[in-house]
């Protein structure tokens, strides 16, 4: 087998728990209009079942970090692609409320160990100058597993066959744990085993070139030398220090932001946006399926640009374009012109322009930032943390949004989303380090020095107090 195929398998494999995240989380949005007509469900009880996954996925999120320590990046891939198919036959075959909301926390274990150890894998695999846009391949099959959700539900819309809905999730899992099997493990994992040799062999398989592989091990051989001289458990004081408060601040305000800028309520609750302004099912369906379309799509030009324009341009231009979305939602929704052609046209115009601003930009961003930011000793336990805190805020939204959207209307909301996106491009603008064009190593030994990760045309600049990027 050709050398250039086998790392294509290592990225679309290691990649492949995307297509998991996104198909669970997204199957939802279509299946819920069919749950109702065979488990009765409150509003509450129509957020629990959606939330209920993102606790699952919280708790997921939390052990992740210890566990790819101990057991390795690929051997944790392969124990989450069994929980997903553990949590999925269980959520399709659900009879009550109860059942149905325990096996979406259980799915949702899978889905937070997937949000963790996958962008760890591919990030600690892929080189430098490619490394944004290799691990935001994760975030593309992210969307994908949303457009086959989409896709699914339209499918099955018209037999009302949400068990088969959730159930066909079965299949990509099985295909990741039979994939996973054949791939290689982190040699920067491999190198904190004491392991040196299999991972130059990880390596020089990865590179194509032995030199340019004994170049990389050395390199990660020294920061691991100098990282366990000062080793310490990783606690919240820790954290806090000053050298590296800058970057968990910035990691932790990275996952908030990406969750309070209204995301989970396009992906969740479309389909119930679009029945309340007058579509019926089967064509809220449709449109869900252009706006995963449109989610996937859009994903692909953010692979391309987030090594040639760097993260936080992009993250600008996505704030920016989010923020323009939701106030033209909310103009729409609040202006009394009533359900009817106008509004629909223009809640879905509303809807395309937040999904492709968001996809282009906040939707992989984060996911190759965040394993970027912390030194090698801390990364899986502190990129944990912070997608653990990522759940919890997704978790928030998706169960507090059905009551609120009852209680105040979808308009109302969507003022609230405008201005928490322009807090997001302050937040960009003001705090968040640029990391493209360094190694993994290279973002460290700015952290040892006491500043933060700075782009490659800033290397020799000098860097300012607290996390603002050069």
């Amino acid at each position: 087998m050709p050398a250039r195929f086998k790392n294509a398998l290592i990225w679309v494999f290691g990649a492949l728990g995307g297509i998991l995240w996104g198909y669970d989380t997204g199957v939802i949005s279509g299946a819920m209009l069919f749950i109702k007509n065979d488990i009765a469900l409150t509003p509450l009880l129509e957020g629990l079942v959606v939330s209920g996954l993102l606790v699952g996925a919280m708790l997921g999120a939390g052990l992740s970090g210890r566990l790819s320590d101990s057991w390795g990046r690929r051997r944790l891939i392969l124990a989450a692609s069994g929980v997903f198919i553990l949590g999925t036959l269980g959520a399709a075959l659900a009879t009550g409320a109860a059942a149905l909301i325990g096996f979406r926390f259980v799915l949702g274990i899978g889905v937070g160990i997937a949000s963790v150890v996958v962008p760890l894998y591919l990030t600690e695999l892929a080189p430098a100058h490619v490394r944004g846009g290799l691990t935001s391949l994760m975030q593309l099959l992210v969307t994908v597993g949303i457009f086959v959700a989409y896709v699914t539900d339209y499918l099955l819309a018209g037999a009302g066959a949400w068990r088969w809905m959730i159930g066909l999730g079965t299949v990509p899992a099985a295909v990741l744990a039979l994939g996973i099997l054949t791939q290689p493990e982190s040699p920067r994992w491999l190198v904190g085993r004491g392991r040196s040799a299999e991972a130059r062999t990880v390596l020089t398989r990865l590179r194509g070139d032995a030199g340019a592989a004994g170049e990389e091990l050395a390199e990660i051989e020294r920061t691991e030398r100098a990282e366990r001289e000062q080793s310490e458990p990783l606690t919240l004081r820790r954290l806090l220090s000053p050298r590296l408060r800058p970057v968990f601040v910035a990691g932790m305000l990275l996952v908030l932001f990406q969750n309070f800028v209204g995301i989970n309520t396009i992906i969740y609750y479309a389909p119930t946006l679009l029945t309340d302004i007058g579509f019926g099912s089967d064509g809220a369906i449709l449109a869900n399926v252009g706006i995963g379309l449109l989610n996937m799509l859009m994903t692909l030009p953010a692979m391309r640009l987030i090594d040639r324009r760097g993260r936080k341009p992009l993250l600008l231009l996505g704030a920016l374009g989010m923020c323009a979305a939701m106030v033209l939602l909310a103009v729409t929704n609040l202006s009394g012109l009533g359900y009817g052609t106008p509004l629909s046209a223009l809640t879905l115009l509303g809807i395309a322009l937040y999904i492709g601003s968001f996809a282009i930009s906040w939707g992989p961003v984060q996911w190759v930032m965040l394993p970027e930011l912390f030194p090698m000793r801390i990364r899986a336990a502190a990129v944990g943390l912070c997608v653990l805190f990522n759940w919890l805020f997704n978790m928030v939204v998706a169960l507090l949004f059905p009551s609120l959207l009852h209680a105040w209307g979808a308009g109302a909301n969507f003022l609230i989303f405008a201005g928490t996106t322009l807090l997001a491009f302050c937040f960009v603008h003001k705090l968040l380090p640029e990391t493209k064009g360094r190694s993994l190593e290279e973002i460290e030994q700015d952290l040892l020095h006491g500043g933060p990760a700075r782009s490659e045309s800033a290397r020799s600049a000098p860097v300012s107090s607290g996390a603002e990027a050069v």
